[in-house]
């Protein structure tokens, strides 16, 4: 197990992994509240840009209309999971399964809250393409793919071989990346809002696993064998 001074070394990294990523966050939340004109003029710009362009063609909207059910973050924490149960039931890795899974479900809890806490309403459109319920920012949908992506490739990391260890993370990112832009494309969140979600997930998910890895001595990355 490791020593307690290695586990302060460790909680003192995390914090500030967390720090340095939750402050643009914070200073981005503050700019939302105060209504910021140079942030709202922005953002408004780009939400009309882009659903002028959604709305040219029909399936593309029928595409991002499935994509936003199918990346609800409920769907994301409960596939996460399903990978959590087979990593730890099929590999052994039960410590880092559960730091996982109880990632995914806190990252969605602070998303709540931080919908609440900025109570930022959605963009107002004519015409809309979809509607979504509660507050705007941050994105649920990009926070909750962003720390999937990084959550769930750190779980599965000891189990990948080398091209593996390039293909995972560049699929984790492109579909995160997916999901934060589709939010503005369908006019139901501002570009700061996705921005904000996607640096708080993907912040939170490092800060946690840098807290993890220097708290338990399991959680060290064995090497993939080579076959």
């Amino acid at each position: 197990m490791p020593r307690s001074s290695d586990r302060t070394r460790a909680l003192v990294r995390a914090g500030a992994f967390g720090l340095a990523g939750f402050l643009p966050v914070l200073v981005l939340a503050w700019l939302v509240r105060a209504e910021a004109p140079a942030v709202l003029d922005a953002d408004q710009a780009a939400v009309a840009a882009a659903l002028e362009a959604t709305r040219d063609l029909p399936a593309l909207q029928t595409g991002l209309v499935v994509w936003q059910e199918v990346t609800q973050p409920r769907w994301v924490v409960l596939a996460g999971g399903l990978l959590c149960l087979w990593v730890w039931r099929r590999r052994g890795l039960g410590g880092r399964a559960l730091w996982a899974f109880g990632t995914l479900v806190a990252s969605w809890g602070l998303s709540v809250l931080a919908k609440e806490a900025v109570g930022r309403l959605r963009p107002q459109v004519d015409d809309a393409i979809t509607a979504a319920p509660g507050f705007s920012f941050p994105s649920g949908h990009a926070m909750a793919a962003a720390t999937g992506a990084v959550t769930l490739t750190l779980l599965v990391w000891p189990l990948l071989g080398p091209r593996a260890r390039v293909a995972v993370p560049a699929v984790a990112a492109t579909l995160a990346l997916v999901t934060a832009a589709h939010r503005v494309m369908l006019g139901v969140h501002f570009p700061s809002d996705v921005v904000a979600g996607a640096l708080l997930g993907a912040t939170f998910a490092g800060a946690s696993y840098l807290g993890y890895v220097g708290w338990t001595s399991t959680a060290r990355i064995p090497e993939p064998e080579v076959r």
